[in-house]
């Protein structure tokens, strides 16, 4: 019998795990892959991430990976550019983009070694329930054995297609169809900062990242996968030489290190976050297009939430009850805004109303640097988008 089950052990499932182990509890986390694997992933850490990675004693293990520090993010528009970087978070100013295949093994570790028991190459398959209240889970490991285990409380940690959430039959609350599809490789060879290119209908990311490699991300309306996917090494090539030309002359002195990844399965949502016995963080009660780069922050963020929320009251059913109803009216108070903002972003646009808010901004440091700390989250979009300064907006338009 164990405390808590979380099964998913990557950016939200590891954390969680760890943080209740060191709360004291007894928590095994399953794991359906085997470490290190890569995933599909934006990378980048926000501020607020990283702050949180510097808390739980983790970020000098992701710095010794080797992947450099992001100390500014150049934003590129057709007659704009804005160069910044978001306030400090807890005295975090510099953003990271690990490779999943370092950061995931570095939560994991961090897990089993505040104490909890870690699995491997379990994939769930049953909730376990006593009456209407889930008490565990069923899972298979690959020679097809059958294991079951029981606890207070099982976490789904398990991604977007979470297991846990379509056995628990979580509803989905809020959803929004997909916006974009992207692709992305790696190159070795080429100078980069955090550099961001946007034009009406696409959008180009570029992100240093582990060993000396720089992530190249293009992003696509989601109207033209069908497209995209059967002819995507020409539709990535035109989106970067016609949205970043500059940035494609330096990637044709650089050398393509892999293959071309991609997605069009980008879902915008909100599921149920709690019911009797479980409960869901990260990409498994809430996913956005991941244009905005928040999922790894997102995760830690609410990892340390719904921890907070828990606390001491595993044990008591009516105090545990109303403490994961906090964590789910947290969860809207908290990224409600940030999936409407991101929505926004992935139609690919671009609106007059951004390009007059860039042109106000772009010879005003402390504002940009704010603007940039909106997408962090070390500003909130209310402070930010204050009546001065949409007045200024509204008059330059």
């Amino acid at each position: 019998m164990y405390d808590v089950i979380v099964v998913g052990a990557r950016c939200a499932g590891a954390p969680t795990a760890m943080l209740l182990a060191r709360a004291d509890y007894r928590v095994l986390l399953l794991e359906k892959a085997r470490f290190p694997l890569d995933t599909l992933s934006s990378h980048y850490i926000h501020q607020p991430g990283v702050a949180l990675l510097s808390k739980w004693e983790l970020l000098d293990a992701v710095i010794a990976t080797g992947c450099p520090p992001l100390e500014r993010v150049t934003y590129h528009a057709p007659g704009i550019v804005l160069r910044g970087c978001s306030p400090a978070v807890d005295g975090q100013r510099v953003g990271y983009a690990p490779r999943r295949f370092r950061l995931d093994p570095i939560l994991a570790a961090a897990a089993v070694e505040a104490g909890v028991e870690f699995r491997e190459g379990a994939t769930v398959t049953q909730l376990l329930r006593e009456d209407s209240r889930v008490a565990g889970v069923r899972w298979r490991t690959p020679d097809g054995a059958e294991h079951s285990e029981r606890a207070a409380l099982v976490v789904g940690a398990d991604g977007m297609r979470s297991t846990v959430a379509r056995l628990a039959e979580a509803r989905t609350v809020v959803e929004h169809p997909c916006a974009t599809c992207t692709y992305y490789s790696y190159w070795e060879g080429l100078p980069a900062e955090f550099e961001l290119y946007e034009r009406p209908g696409r959008w180009v990311g570029v992100i240093p990242t582990n060993d000396d490699r720089t992530l190249v991300m293009a992003y696509f309306p989601q109207h033209e996968f069908a497209h995209v996917r059967v002819a995507a090494e020409a539709s990535f090539d035109k989106a970067v030489r016609s949205t970043a030309p500059q940035l494609h002359e330096r990637m044709a002195s650089a050398r393509r290190a892999e293959r071309l990844y991609g997605t069009g399965d980008q879902r915008n949502y909100f599921r149920q976050a709690a019911g009797d016995g479980w409960v869901l963080v990260g990409d498994a009660v809430h996913h956005k297009d991941s244009i905005a780069a928040r999922g790894i922050t997102d995760a830690f963020l609410q990892a340390e939430m719904l921890t907070g929320h828990i606390g001491a009251k595993l044990h008591d059913r009516a105090a545990l009850t109303l403490a994961l109803r906090r964590y789910a009216r947290d969860l809207d108070d908290r990224f409600f805004d940030f999936y409407r903002s991101t929505l926004t972003v992935a139609e690919l646009r671009l609106p007059e109303n951004r390009t007059a808010l860039f042109r106000v901004i772009a010879d005003d440091q402390e504002l940009v640097d704010q603007y940039f700390g909106t997408l962090s989250g070390a500003c909130s979009l209310d402070d930010f988008y204050n009546e001065r300064l949409l007045d200024r907006v509204a008059a330059a338009r």
